[in-house]
């Protein structure tokens, strides 16, 4: 008898707790509901982008196999507005991608500026030195956010950073420091510097100069290439000599263009690895990246254009996504104060890299690891490990603060 009534007023005591608990989370419950029914109506927002792309009626490639696909770079941005509406359909973001292509400088910027009259929107410039310089002189881009998704070009970050001016493309100087820190880990000390003639050529071959100045390697031996003949059928003849010397450790090539670079694998006068621009490969993306998630963004791409991303669709899609990055955290779609958070210290954004991504303050590019792969592997990414920085080892990649002569607004 005495067990049943200690039974009875626990489960008594039981049945109040349970009614307690769910008194209150139907309190909170209520409490919630309430909050969202009186706070403000979430606004529409439109986000115009538009990919500005500067298009070439001849290929300066010398074989197919190296064209580059119509589409390059537009196929990232158009998958990075897929990615950002999908999110931005919660919060009433919708993202717009206005592609503008000329081949002329002149008509590109003028198609550019005439969308600006009506959109105020973000631009994504896929575009020379000629054309930046031109977008940068006008007085309509002077308040305007831009990213640069595809220039090299280190002057844009070392010497002619401008404020809302923001690179999503690694520079010259970016892909020189990856590649020379995996050759010194290697302690491939000696390179053999071959390079071509174009402007682009020439900028890679001072950014490996200036890697190989930086972590103290030698460049043993340098020379342009001036072959103006076919090498298809005698290239096993030609080559050996051309890249005679005592002794190397790689042979290091700046062929941008792919006009010569792919002779020199295995005809090399010593048999050792080709790098650069050929062979071992700094880039900002490559087909054979699986890690991190990879693999996802990789298979949606492909399903979606029916062949592998670029670099130059990687950094296409990089921009587009750090704007809605920018969008969502602001709530605004104000240009201004978007740049304001993306170069804030909030702000960074995953990319399947390992690693989360931010920009530098100071010149406006894109912190961000660089993979090391040569034609269908994954070699290495850089930053090697060992090489540090008082700030974060992103910063040894490329021109690090106190070697910029320009600054830009922020701070």
């Amino acid at each position: 008898m005495f067990a049943h009534q200690l039974y009875k007023k626990a489960t008594a005591g039981l049945k109040h707790t349970l009614n307690f608990v769910k008194s209150r989370r139907v309190a909170r419950l209520t409490l919630f509901c309430s909050l969202c029914l009186s706070g403000p109506v979430m606004a529409d927002l439109q986000i115009p982008i538009a990919y500005i792309k500067q298009v070439s009626d001849e290929s300066v490639v010398s074989l197919s196999v190296f064209q580059l696909p119509q589409n390059n770079g537009v196929a990232g941005a158009k998958l990075g507005i897929e990615d950002s509406n999908t999110t931005g359909r919660f919060l009433k973001h919708h993202f717009d991608l206005t592609v503008i292509e000329h081949a002329q400088p002149a008509d590109l910027v003028a198609a550019t500026l005439s969308w600006l009259k009506g959109n105020q929107g973000v631009l994504v410039l896929d575009v020379s030195d000629d054309v930046l310089q031109l977008l940068l002189s006008s007085p309509e881009t002077s308040s305007m956010l831009m990213i640069n998704a595809t220039n090299q070009s280190d002057k844009w970050r070392q010497t002619q950073c401008r404020a809302r001016l923001l690179h999503t493309a690694p520079s010259y100087a970016m892909l020189g420091d990856a590649l020379g820190q995996f050759l010194l880990a290697k302690r491939w000390r000696k390179w053999f510097l071959v390079l071509g003639q174009s402007a682009s050529d020439k900028a890679m071959a001072a950014a490996f100069e200036r890697a190989s100045k930086r972590f103290g390697t030698k460049i043993v031996e340098r020379k342009t290439w001036t072959f103006d003949t076919d090498l298809r059928r005698s290239a096993q003849q030609e080559v050996p000599g051309f890249t005679q010397g005592d002794d190397y450790d790689v042979v290091l090539v700046a062929d941008t263009d792919n006009q010569f670079g792919f002779y020199l694998p295995y005809n090399t006068w010593l048999p050792r690895p080709v790098v650069g621009t050929q062979g071992l490969t700094a880039v900002a993306w490559h087909p054979a990246i699986e890690q991190w998630g990879a693999v996802q963004l990789q298979n949606r791409f492909y399903d979606a254009y029916g062949r592998a991303m670029t670099a130059d669709d990687y950094n296409g899609w990089l921009a587009v996504r750090a704007i809605a990055e920018g969008v969502t955290r602001t709530g605004e779609s104000d240009p201004n104060r978007v740049y304001d958070y993306l170069t804030g210290d909030k702000f960074e954004l995953a990319a399947f890299k390992g690693r989360k991504l931010t920009f530098r303050k100071w010149n406006g590019q894109l912190r961000q690891p660089i993979p090391l792969a040569h034609a269908h592997g994954l070699v290495s990414q850089s930053p090697q490990q060992g090489f540090l920085h008082p700030v974060t080892d992103l910063d040894t990649l490329g021109y690090d603060k106190p070697e910029v002569t320009c600054r830009m607004v922020k701070e």
